[in-house]
């Protein structure tokens, strides 16, 4: 029988106490249509794909991807754990990742 690394994972869903107040301390992060949302504009289509391969590389580690757009020089990034019906410390923690990357 093979178990899937997600189904392992130990995610912890936040409340919407838990999640208004992370929300409030997140750089520029916004809670829409249930999910943690950013967009990120930068200079060249160039300078936003190395974002996005950055955040690729950390999300696979975490097993954990974003779902996330690509216009030009401007990427949208929404987080959530499907598994888990709604926003997790997974997320949150992905979202710091993302922040640290675009530093």
């Amino acid at each position: 029988m093979i178990i899937s690394v997600v189904s392992q994972m130990k995610y912890k869903k936040l409340s919407e106490n838990e999640l208004d107040e992370t929300v409030r301390a997140m750089n520029g992060w916004e809670l829409k249509d249930g999910k943690l949302k950013k967009s990120f504009r930068f200079s060249n289509f160039v300078e936003a794909f190395g974002f996005m391969t950055r955040i690729a590389l950390e999300a696979e580690k975490m097993n954990h991807h974003p779902d996330w757009s690509n216009v030009y020089n401007t990427v949208t990034i929404k987080l959530s754990t499907h598994d888990a019906g709604g926003i997790t410390d997974y997320d949150v923690k992905l979202a710091n990742i993302i922040d640290n990357i675009n530093q």
